[in-house]
Order: C-alpha cells, then structure tokens, then sequence
C-alpha cells in the first residue's frame, strides 16, 4: 500500500556525532594562537550549530568582525589538521548510526541533513561511515545563513518535493528547535547533544535514546498515513 513521503532533518553534530572534544581542542587552540583569553567548554558548547563565525561573535562580543572571521579561519585550519593528524573517524552517539540504516531501508522515508558544520566537514562524515546516498538533501553552513534562520530546511524541503507538515527536525540545541518551528516543521529535541533539556523547551517533543526516537519517529509517520 503507497504511503506518502516524509523528510526527517538531522542536525550532525551533537545529535548524530559526539565531536564534543574535537571542537573543544580545536576551539582553544584557535583562542590561544590569537591571544585572546579561552571561553569555558559550557560557552564553546552552547554554541555549537551556529555558523563560525555566528560563534565567534558570542564567544568574544566585544571584538569585530575581522576577529570573528580570524578565529573561524583559524578553527577551521586547526580541525582539519587534527583529522588528519589523528586518522579517527568521527564517533556516533549511541544507536544513531542504527537509527540512520532503519530508515535508509524505508522506500517512502527522505532523509537530510541540515547542520553549522562545513561541506567539507560533513562530506567526511558520509564517506568514512559509507553514507553514501543515506542523505537526499545536505544542506551546511557554507551556503546559508546560521541558525536559526531556516534556509536550509527551505532547501532542504525544496529538494525532496516533501511539504512542511510531512517533515521533522531533528537536533540537539535551541537553535535547531527555532528553526523547525520557523519553517513550519514538527521538531524533535535529543537529550544527550549540546544544550540541556532545560534549553530545549521549543521542541514538540524530547527523547532521551536512540530507541524513544525510533519510536516517536515510526509514531508520527503513522499519523501521516
């Protein structure tokens, strides 16, 4: 029996990859080469889903933004360096990579991404996990304004020919919550990424594991039927 398509929107990092310590090391790295005093692992975290330079600018607020592009610049330089150097795929959080290959299997299920990190950052992703075709739409930070705004999931949704009311957002941060709701999305927060539940009050609805997503997930889909 044909069923209608539907768009799951995954922010990556701190919903499906835990880069937490890779972005921290880079981060204050960055901060140090250009003295300037290191922000907390809360202040860095906090931010996380941001455009570089959209980051910068709350990291160090009272500096311009030829510093905000000089620190982003830097980031960027520092990040490469360390996958290179380290030769460590990026990790998953627990049962997302399964999350991932349950609805790749499913014929009326599109899937996307909608993230702050940079085409070449996610275009490694896909290819050290073999994900190669799990994605109908990537949309990063290079080509969009930061979060919350919603161009990507605009493009996104004009992509896959899915209606709003037939997609969800899925992430971990505040940022991603306002977004969803700006483009007319369901939106699902994930309790383990960035921000707290406490950060997450925008979300329709929060899960705490890999399996509750699934769950809520195969609900909703139900609902569309």
């Amino acid at each position: 029996m044909s069923q209608p398509l539907r768009l799951v929107v995954f922010d990556v990092d701190g919903t499906l990859i835990d880069s937490r310590a890779h972005i921290l090391l880079a981060m204050q790295q960055a901060f140090r080469e250009l003295d300037l005093p290191e922000p907390s692992h809360a202040e860095i975290l906090h931010g996380v889903g941001l455009s570089l330079p959209e980051l910068m600018r709350q990291l160090v607020p009272d500096h311009g933004s030829d510093m905000h592009l000089a620190l982003a610049d830097r980031y960027r330089a520092l990040s490469l360096a360390h996958h290179v150097t380290s030769g460590q795929d990026a990790v998953f959080f627990p049962g997302m990579r399964a999350v991932l290959d349950h609805f790749h299997a499913d014929d009326f299920t599109l899937m996307a991404t909608a993230t702050g990190m940079s085409r070449r950052g996610l275009d490694r992703i896909i290819a050290q996990h073999g994900l190669h075709g799990y994605f109908q739409s990537t949309q990063v930070a290079d080509t969009h304004p930061s979060k919350p705004h919603p161009s990507m999931l605009f493009s996104a949704l004009a992509d896959t020919g899915v209606d709003p009311d037939s997609a969800v957002m899925i992430g971990d941060t505040s940022y991603d919550m306002q977004m969803g709701r700006a483009a007319g999305l369901r939106t699902i927060g994930v309790t383990w990424g960035n921000h707290g539940p406490e950060h997450l009050s925008e979300a329709d609805i929060l899960v705490s594991d890999s399996d509750a997503l699934i769950s809520e997930l195969t609900r909703w889909m139900e609902g569309l039927s």
